[in-house]
């Protein structure tokens, strides 16, 4: 995730066959990253020739300017096609840094809306009645065959061979149509789930690599620990002792909608994106705490402030609204609830949270830094128009400045701190 300068290079490595998939990449891809992250990948193509398998090496200050965008909005968009499976970066560095961006072909609409992760994703991107339009674009239509006789040849009907046209088979490494998986890092155990079933219920062997792998993306896309997809399993098991995959995708999403009033899961950002976070370094109590906020999701972060590591659905539902709705950063999230934990007697009060959110939102508030320093702005404010006494009994976050930045943190606070979030 290094940082690019206009003045970087880069090359395009053509990894797969790329064809004409801009229905695919415009009507399935773009609502999931953005009109950005599309036209960047379709600009990237334009620097391979037809059959060229890599390309010239260029600056970024030529990418930036032929999409006419920022270097962030580059960074943000290059993040999003590389998560998705569009894109790998190899980066050397150097006083120039030099760039390898390796393309891959998107999925197509069979294997997309197989995916449990992107399926949802574009369903709730999308609305139900959108996503089925959109189904119904890409189905094979169905005819009635019965009256009809296959008289289709066989290759066998129609060539034949000749002996002197026997030869010895080369094989060939030849180019193919290359696709990158999505990489998830998973929340779940297979085979500690495994040892919680009994193998009479359901058949180890059926715990195949395209079950597993399915398995880890439903516990990923609604957060599900080993206890929840046993339970899952449990009431997806066949009379054959198999797991039923549309049975059990069918029951996470009535779960989970239950418990969220409805709402699908959508795709976040899990931390700060990289090309938003501080470029200083430092050891000080505010230093610590800038790290933690731009490392940390802010679902752990939120977590961190329970005894029992566990929040409250009404929090995480305010967690998600600043998320979804406002689209605040990650990090900014979690200064946010931070601050608003410190001042309003360790509640998260909706319509509280919202008025702050809105004014930092029109702020365009979007570093944790940035932040910080509104955050201390208001609290100023607010100091300056209440009494004494409610002065005194109000809380302040630690990394507000009075004189911070020379005091050090002790490596008893830096140790709190870190348990602090491993809950």
């Amino acid at each position: 995730m290094n940082q690019v300068l206009p003045v970087d290079t880069f090359i395009v490595v053509n990894k797969t066959v790329l064809q004409d998939d801009r229905r695919i990449l415009i009507s399935l891809y773009e609502p999931l990253v953005g009109a950005i992250a599309i036209n960047l990948y379709n600009t990237l193509c334009t620097y391979l020739e037809h059959l060229e398998l890599i390309s010239m090496e260029y600056t970024h200050n030529t990418l930036l300017n032929t999409m006419m965008i920022s270097v962030g909005e580059m960074m943000d968009a290059r993040l999003k096609l590389e998560g998705i499976g569009l894109l790998k970066t190899y980066v050397k560095s150097g006083s120039i840094n030099h760039f390898i961006y390796e393309l891959y072909s998107p999925m197509s609409a069979k294997e997309f809306f197989n995916n449990p992760i992107l399926s949802t994703a574009l369903q709730n991107a999308l609305g139900p009645m959108e996503y089925e339009r959109r189904v119904e674009f890409f189905k094979i239509p169905t005819l009635n065959l019965k009256n009809y006789e296959d008289v289709t040849a066989k290759f066998s009907d129609i060539f034949a061979w000749t002996n002197d046209s026997l030869r010895d088979i080369e094989i060939y490494n030849l180019r193919d149509k290359a696709k990158r998986p999505l990489e998830i890092i998973s929340k779940i155990d297979i085979n500690t789930i495994m040892s919680m079933i009994p193998e009479e219920l359901l058949n180890p062997r059926s715990m195949t690599r395209d079950m597993r792998d399915f398995l880890i993306k439903i516990s990923s896309i609604y957060d599900y620990d080993n206890e929840a997809m046993v339970e899952l399993i449990r009431n997806s098991i066949t009379e054959k002792h198999t797991i039923d995959k549309n049975k059990l995708r069918e029951m996470a999403l009535k779960c989970y909608r239950f418990d969220n009033y409805g709402k699908l899961p959508n795709l976040i950002y899990k931390n700060q994106p990289e090309y938003l976070r501080t470029t200083k370094t430092g050891v000080s109590k505010k230093m610590q705490m800038i790290h933690i906020f731009e490392t940390t999701s802010p679902y752990d972060f939120l977590a961190s402030k329970y005894k029992t590591g566990t929040p409250a659905l009404s929090d995480i539902k305010i967690i998600a609204y600043l998320l979804d709705d406002l689209n605040l950063q990650p990090g900014v999230v979690n200064v946010l609830v931070d601050y608003v934990l410190k001042i309003n007697d360790n509640k998260l009060t909706k319509g509280f949270v919202d008025a702050i959110a809105a004014q930092w939102k029109k702020s365009n508030i979007e570093t944790v830094e940035d932040a910080m320093k509104i955050a201390e702005k208001e609290h100023k404010n607010r100091r300056a128009t209440q009494t004494k006494v409610v002065e005194k009994k109000e809380k302040k976050p630690a990394w507000f400045h009075q004189d911070i930045e020379e005091n050090l943190a002790t490596e008893e606070e830096i140790k709190k701190i870190e348990e602090a979030l491993r809950g």
